[in-house]
């Protein structure tokens, strides 16, 4: 081979060997010993058709093992995949490293594996002989999932969570509560879900004000998010669940109003069918907070994400300023306006994680009033909130509309037919460094990652996630993983044609990129 082998995102180094290819059969057999790589294991056999094995019998063998050895110098996510005529070996610092050098032997192989196994090219698929040795840039790889806007059933988040696994992203950010619907079942609230779940109608356009008058929702059991929480960690995914405080917050309040700011002007929550911000909050009253408590305490239970994201953004002042209520609450505590009674609202949810052994998450908002001590920050606005949050010692992920918003189009808006956000194009995304040039280097750390993010106001099906979503997803993987000077946007192009050729066989829905 001239050219280095088509992976995406690219290794950090990849040596051809030059010697005949790896060539799957019948009789080729996935071989792992250690129990905690057999979810990988049946993976990637289910994968290529053949069978699982404790040891290694004579014939075409692909070997996954755990080597200690190699954690120091790659940490528990990277690994080194050989592959020789006589079989490929997958070792990895930790089982997600062997996970991660599983997909890039899948991307090795031909694209028709993904639907024909070993039987793929007539029988003859192989993989060429090399040696790769691979560990991510940044620590948080992920993607956000809006299912509030409009709802996904647990076969569709699956098929999106499987789809970023092949990118070795390692965060699902599941975005569950919103003013537009309440997602998740809280079983000591069932108003939650059986009036906060479901909306009237839906806003069909953006400013005009056109609703297509068809019922909309849907939520999720506590068993289903199980099942996705266990689906995503054998593909060493953290999902990350969302609940917003304290606004975003009409849904809720709408199933329960007695926690909102009752003796506001005009106080009068819903399940909101329009795409805007609205002016409902939480009220700083001691049955809200046990509300809160309780909701948080079932969604502990159910989420063994170390992060909590609580959202935290767009949360308007107004009722809490026009409410007798909380702004008796405000002046007894010592707060001078909203900005600081949103600020206390996150210092008291960051105690209250924190007694469970989690940490706060929050977008940017999140500093107004002061940056709660232990909270980390998703930077969304723009950069200039991370590099301060950073300077601040806080951990940030960088989320910016400038390059991760996917539900901004990627043609123009009149060539897509969708008036929101400005163009972002693959090629802008892939320039995206995570790491803001006016950062200090002793800051760098606090940088946990980046994740792309798909808003659904005007995505209500997930084939139309998908064509959002990829390739530009396929770009942002690269760059939270690959080293920057492995970046290389002309072969990146090249890469990409094959693997859309394999998200064709595994019926992923996709933008295809201008030549």
């Amino acid at each position: 081979m001239s050219e280095t082998p088509s992976i995406i995102p690219n290794p950090v180094a990849c040596r051809l060997a030059g010697g005949a290819p790896f060539a799957l059969a019948a009789s080729t057999v996935v071989v792992a010993a250690d129990p905690a790589l057999r979810p990988t294991a049946a993976h990637l056999a289910r994968l290529l058709g053949v069978a699982v094995a404790e040891r290694a019998p004579a014939g075409p063998v692909v070997t996954l093992a755990v080597d200690a050895g190699l954690t120091g110098k790659l940490t528990a996510e990277g690994y080194v995949l050989t592959v020789a005529a006589g079989g490929v070996t997958i070792r990895g610092g930790g089982a997600a490293g062997v996970f991660y050098g599983m997909q890039s032997f899948r991307q090795l192989l031909p694209p028709d594996v993904e639907r024909f196994g070993w039987r793929a090219a007539g029988g003859a698929a192989t993989a060429p002989a090399l040696e790769i040795e691979d560990r991510p840039r940044f620590r948080w790889r992920g993607a956000l999932l809006d299912v509030s806007r409009h709802f996904s059933p647990i076969a569709e988040v699956k098929k999106f969570i499987d789809a970023i696994a092949l990118h070795k992203l390692n965060t699902f950010h599941w975005h569950l509560v919103d003013d537009q619907g309440w997602r998740i079942e809280i079983k000591k609230y069932p108003k939650l879900t059986a009036v906060g779940g479901w909306r009237e109608t839906t806003t069909r356009t953006g400013a005009e004000q056109l609703f297509d008058g068809v019922p909309h929702g849907g939520y999720y059991t506590q068993d289903e998010i199980r099942e996705v929480v266990a689906y995503a960690a054998e593909r060493h995914i953290t999902v990350m669940p969302e609940i917003e405080v304290p606004g975003h917050s009409s849904a809720a309040l709408a199933a329960y109003p007695e926690f909102g700011n009752t003796d506001a002007p005009g106080y009068a929550p819903k399940v909101q069918a329009k795409w805007a911000i609205f002016p409902e909050t939480y009220a700083p009253k001691p049955e809200t907070l046990r509300f809160l408590e309780d909701v948080f305490a079932e969604v502990l239970a159910l989420f063994p994400s170390k992060f909590i994201h609580i959202g935290g953004d767009e949360a308007m002042k107004d009722q809490w300023e026009n409410s007798p209520t909380t702004r008796a609450f405000m002046k007894a505590n010592g707060l001078k306006d909203g900005h600081e009674m949103q600020s206390w609202f996150i210092r008291w949810l960051e105690n209250l994680l924190a007694k469970h052994g989690r940490r706060l998450i929050g977008w940017d908002e999140i500093q107004e009033g002061g940056l709660a001590p232990g909270a980390a920050m998703m930077a969304w606005r723009d950069v200039k909130w991370a590099i301060e949050a950073a300077r601040h010692g806080h951990d940030v992920v960088m989320a910016p509309t400038s390059h991760t918003y996917f539900d901004y189009t990627e043609g123009t808006a009149e060539e897509e037919g969708v008036p929101i956000g400005t163009q972002t194009t693959l090629e802008r995304v892939y320039s995206f460094d995570p790491l803001p040039a006016e950062l200090e280097p002793q800051f760098h750390a606090r940088v946990l990652g980046a994740q792309g993010q798909l808003w659904r106001e005007r995505m209500p099906s997930l084939p139309v996630v998908e064509f959002r979503a990829f390739p530009r997803l396929c770009a942002l993987s690269e760059v939270v993983w690959s080293p920057v000077e492995r970046k290389d946007f002309t072969d990146f192009r090249r890469r990409l044609v094959w693997l859309l050729a394999r998200l064709d066989r595994l019926g992923v829905n996709y933008r295809r990129p201008r030549v």
